[in-house]
This record gives structure tokens, C-alpha cells and sequence, in this order.
């Protein structure tokens, strides 16, 4: 055998193995939802020696989705374990538009409240745009108002919508390199999709990244997610991202929180992501799971945004 091709087949070799055995490290939402609220709760605590008032969070829920519900308590549980104040409005599917728009705007005018959320999606009959603009910016914590969208944009001091600020925490909090890598984000929505794209092109960490944003209209797909040193899925369909369609050792974000039915589990269904995450988990070097990843920390963003606001940190 000639000399040169011996160290060309120990590389092949070597590459073979790793793939055969690679496993993904998987990047925690629990433990990093924990430290953060351990870290906003001393936080609070130092605003309350002071002898000064608890950031105080509203909530706005309209009718009985199940789904919004279990997020609400959700959120309530975490506000009480970083000693924020909640105030919970609880209002009858059958609201109408302008009843809704007054007690936005009397939470608007309420100084002792230093953040907002309104609970999607609101009911068919109600215009969410409509309210979603009537929330005055520097209380708006779910980060969703055109103006911090803007500002976000243009790298000013914004309220980042939730979920695309826990996925930058939890970059940051894994050391996880951005800079120069090919992003590819799967989704346009604007809570989370079209931030994220914005986000991971800025110039900062975690960004300076070459970014793709796929939809569901975007060609040869799985070409383009094959390129993706980081890829982001945010489409909302089980399982959508197969292993065929991740190159090895990229970093896979799963955002997706879906139902299927499962006759084996207890309440009849199980959440899953929008990854395979047993097949894809072999050949990523990072990941995140479904459930127990992403969602964490969209919650304990949306408590920093609400710390934020008590502080006066985004707008004076």
C-alpha cells in the first residue's frame, strides 16, 4: 500500500467512528430555567431590601383553552418562585374587542404594573393585532410590539419576544460558537422564526452568523438544512426534521411543542418537537428535547423582560 494513503484512510476511519458513536450533548432546559430564576429571584430580593416595590407581571387570559391554561399556570408558578407579583385577569370567551382594548389600556395607566401579556390566540372574533398594538412598548415583555421589533431590528434596546431570547441563552450558556456559522431557521412566524433570523445575523454573540430563513415554501429543503451548522426549527409539525436532513455535529434547536395521540400515556397523547429527536440526537453535536428544552426558558425570558421593565433597563 502507498505510503500517502495511509493517513487518508486512518482520517476516514476516525470520521466512520465518530459518526457510529456520536451523541448529542443535550442542552437542558430545566437546569438552565432554574439557575435563571435563581438569579432573578436575588434580583428581586436586592430590589425588595431596598425597601422598594416587587416587579409585578398582568395577565391576560380569554376563554378555556387547555393549552393556554397549563401555559398560564405555567407562568403564574414561575413568577411566585422569583417573588414577582402577578395579577391574573381571567376574561369570558365571549369579551368583546372593545372591552378587551379597555383593560389593556387601564393596565396601560397602572403604574404599580410593570408588564404585560395578553395569552394567544385570543378567540376568532377578536382582532389580535389590534390588541397586540394597543400594549404600551415599555410594558410589552412577550416583546411583540411593532416598536420593539424595531428597535430589536436595529440593534437598540428592546424587549426580545421570549422564546428567541431563551434560545440565545441557551447558546451563550453552552459556549456553543455562532460566529461565521451558517444558521438555518425553519419558520417565518413573527414570535419566533423572523426575530431569530434577525437575531442571529447582528452583530454580537450570540450572532454574526450567516443566516437562512426556510419556510414552507422553500425549495430542495433538505439541501438547504444539510448546509446548517445551527439549524432552528420552528415549524409547528411533529417530527418534520428527519436525521437525513442534519449534517453531522450541527447544533439542532427544537422549538416545536406538539400533541400526538398515544394510547400508552396517561392523558392519551405526549408532546414531541418538530424533530426526531432519537435519530437526530446520533448524529448532532448539541440538541435540545421536547419537552424540557426551549419552553423553559421562554417563561424565565419572559420574567427577565418583566425584571427589565421594574429596572426602567430598556426605556428610560
Amino acid at each position: 500500500m502507498e505510503e500517502w494513503i495511509i493517513p487518508i484512510l486512518e482520517d476516514a476511519i476516525c470520521f466512520i467512528s465518530k459518526s457510529l458513536f456520536m451523541s448529542a450533548t443535550v442542552i437542558d432546559g430545566r437546569i438552565l430555567a432554574r439557575e435563571i430564576r435563581k438569579e432573578i429571584r436575588s434580583k428581586v430580593k436586592a430590589i425588595l431590601k431596598k425597601g422598594e416595590r416587587a416587579p409585578k407581571l398582568a395577565v391576560v387570559m380569554v376563554g378555556d383553552n387547555p393549552a393556554s391554561k397549563a401555559y398560564v399556570r405555567n407562568k403564574v408558578r414561575s413568577c411566585e418562585k422569583c417573588k414577582i407579583e402577578h395579577v391574573m385577569h381571567h376574561l369570558d370567551e365571549s369579551v368583546t374587542d372593545s372591552e378587551l382594548l379597555q383593560l389593556v389600556d387601564d393596565i396601560n395607566q397602572d403604574d404599580s404594573i410593570d408588564g404585560v401579556i395578553v395569552q394567544l390566540p385570543l378567540p376568532d372574533h377578536i382582532d389580535e393585532d389590534q390588541i397586540t398594538l394597543r400594549i404600551k412598548p415599555q410594558k410589552d415583555v412577550d416583546g411583540f410590539h411593532p416598536q420593539n421589533i424595531g428597535r430589536m431590528a436595529l440593534g437598540l434596546p428592546a424587549y426580545i419576544p421570549a422564546t428567541p431570547k431563551g434560545i440565545l441563552e441557551m447558546i451563550k450558556r453552552y459556549d456553543i460558537e455562532t460566529e461565521g456559522k451558517h444558521c438555518v431557521v425553519i419558520g417565518r412566524s413573527a414570535i419566533v422564526g423572523t426575530p431569530m433570523s434577525i437575531l442571529m445575523s447582528r452583530k454580537a454573540y450570540p450572532g454574526n452568523a450567516t443566516v437562512t430563513l426556510a419556510h414552507s415554501r422553500t425549495t430542495n429543503l433538505i439541501d438547504v438544512t444539510r448546509q446548517a451548522d445551527i439549524l432552528i426549527a420552528a415549524i409547528g409539525r411533529p417530527h418534520f426534521v428527519t436525521a437525513e436532513m442534519v449534517k453531522s455535529g450541527a447544533v439542532v434547536i427544537d422549538v416545536g411543542i406538539n400533541r400526538v395521540d398515544d394510547p400508552n400515556a396517561e392523558k392519551g397523547y405526549r408532546l414531541v418537537g418538530d424533530v426526531d429527536y432519537d435519530a437526530v440526537a446520533k448524529k448532532a453535536s448539541f440538541i435540545t428535547p421536547v419537552p424540557g428544552g426551549v419552553g423553559q426558558l421562554t417563561v424565565t425570558s419572559l420574567l427577565e423582560n418583566t425584571l427589565l421593565s421594574r429596572l426602567h433597563a430598556i426605556y428610560e
